[in-house]
């Protein structure tokens, strides 16, 4: 019987290591595809800031919302609001900065800081927003499903 128990220990060890062992070989996200994510939301602020629905389109899902402004968006709602505000003479910049991602299989998701501003006929006002984003490879592009977006308090 303990002939057994050593074998089943020795299986057991060498079944272990090996699993280790063919985790630790999995290769870790590609830094094209890092680039790929960061740049996805830039291509997002660049469709927005031109109005540009079609560009918006190609970078976002079909079930793509947003949590922005206070509410929840499609991205034609969005695009809907952002267009209004342009049309009162509002102007944004928007910016990608301090950028962190992180991909799991074809499921990415960015953190980052956007120090841009809001121009109307007060002037100009620096604003900065805590943003995330998650996104899902789909035939080698990353399109974005998910993005969130909270003004950061004003320094005093």
């Amino acid at each position: 019987m303990a002939k057994y128990h050593t074998v089943f220990i020795a299986i057991a060890g060498l079944l272990t290591s090996t699993i280790g062992a063919s985790g630790a070989d999995q290769p870790g996200p590609s830094a094209a595809d890092q680039v790929q994510v960061t740049e996805a939301i830039r291509s997002f602020f660049a469709a927005a800031t031109a109005d540009d629905l079609d560009k918006l389109h190609a970078v976002t899902a079909p079930d793509f919302y947003a949590f922005d402004a206070g509410g929840r968006f499609t991205r034609d709602a969005l695009m809907d609001l952002i267009k209004a505000a342009h049309a009162a003479g509002k102007v944004y910049v928007w910016t990608v900065n301090e950028p962190e991602v992180h991909i799991s299989g074809d499921i990415a998701w960015i953190t980052y800081v956007n120090h841009g501003s809001i121009t109307d006929a007060a002037g100009t006002k620096d604003v900065t927003w805590l943003e995330s984003a998650v996104l899902q490879k789909e035939k080698g592009i990353w399109r974005i499903h998910f993005f969130h977006s909270t003004r950061a308090p004003e320094k005093k």
